[in-house]
């Protein structure tokens, strides 16, 4: 469980012991590794304690970024901790909404830029045909608690869950600066996500058999309005106590932030023209542009009046193999 990437203070609550008990036992089987090794003359390194997994889909663009907002240990350890107990004892989903309803409401009726980050999960389908629906259930759930926790710490807000999907948003306001800086934090934001189900979920679902997730993510930014769409009524003892309006987000922006994530490919990451062009250049170098068919994608730019561009993330190991292949055709 270890060399897969789980922590010890996980693998302690999952065998019924304490963390000193897991910790002694790690360190006597490098041990025994080590000295087997070094009589193979074979030299093998062992990851620290709060070391992870690499996993080469993540995209390059993590390399760039250092999730300052968030400490990225921490929150894989967190999300192994509950995804075991959600497969184990009991998902425990308790996001509320009413944050997200009470920051609409200061935009109520109005116009504002946000920038709209819509997750999903790749062949959920496929997924609901091999497990039992309590387990899917479980996992959806946990999954789903997680991006969100994710989101609120990069200063971002659930809109609403579609299925096992989640559509968020980050508000800019017209501070200096407050674009670029929303744009980095979904940017941030979205690669925190990516790492936390490679290599916070999916040892645990490892453990148990389970297919591994994978997601796929879509960011825009631009101007949405803030519309009324009917009440939310609490009740008690089938009276109702008190009502408050609900909120939605309309617009070009969040309308194509959906569609464009269909073409990320697993973990990877999607972004619109504006977001691009707010990024600086190290960090552009991390994606390149999508050749889009018309058919598939007719969205126009505002700007330019032209195909609105996309651009996706680079993953690791792409980098790696186009590194090789440049190297080879220097020496040819």
């Amino acid at each position: 469980m270890y060399n897969s990437g789980i922590f010890p203070e996980v693998i302690a609550l999952q065998m019924d012991k304490s963390k000193e008990e897991i910790l002694q036992i790690i360190e006597k089987t490098k041990a025994e590794e080590e000295e087997k090794n070094r009589k193979n003359r074979v030299e093998l390194s062992f990851p620290s304690e709060v070391e992870v997994i690499k996993n080469s889909s993540i995209p390059l663009i993590t390399k760039v970024y250092f999730d300052k907002a968030v400490n990225i240990d921490h929150a894989i350890k967190n999300a192994q901790s509950r995804m075991w107990k959600a497969l184990t004892v009991k998902s425990d989903f308790d996001i509320s909404m009413e944050e997200t309803q009470n920051v609409l409401n200061n935009y109520a009726e109005s116009k504002a830029t946000f920038v709209i980050l819509h997750i999903d999960l790749v062949d959920s389908t496929k997924l609901s045909m091999t497990l039992p629906v309590n387990r899917l259930v479980a996992i959806i759930q946990a999954f789903l608690q997680e991006m969100s926790v994710i989101l609120s710490a990069y200063g971002g807000y659930v809109l609403k869950y579609i299925g096992d999907a989640v559509l968020a948003f980050f508000i800019v306001d017209s501070s200096p600066n407050n674009l670029y800086l929303r744009c980095i934090n979904a940017m941030e934001c979205a690669c925190s996500m990516i790492k936390v189900v490679s290599q916070g979920i999916n040892p645990i679902l490892n453990q148990y058999d389970y297919p591994e997730l994978r997601v796929r993510i879509g960011i825009d930014v631009g101007e949405n309005a803030v519309v009324q769409f009917g009440w939310d009524t609490h009740t008690l003892d089938g009276k109702v106590i008190t009502k408050s309006p609900h909120f939605d987000i309309l617009g070009y922006t969040i309308s194509i932030a959906a569609k464009m994530t269909v073409f990320a490919k697993p973990d990877q990451i999607v972004i619109g023209q504006l977001v691009y062009d707010v990024l600086e250049k190290d960090k552009q170098s991390t994606f390149r542009l999508l050749s889009m068919n018309p058919q598939m994608w007719d969205y126009f730019s505002n700007r330019t009046g032209g195909i609105y561009h996309l651009y996706s993330s680079i993953n690791e190991s792409e980098s790696e193999y186009k590194e090789e292949n440049t190297d080879v055709n220097l020496r040819q």
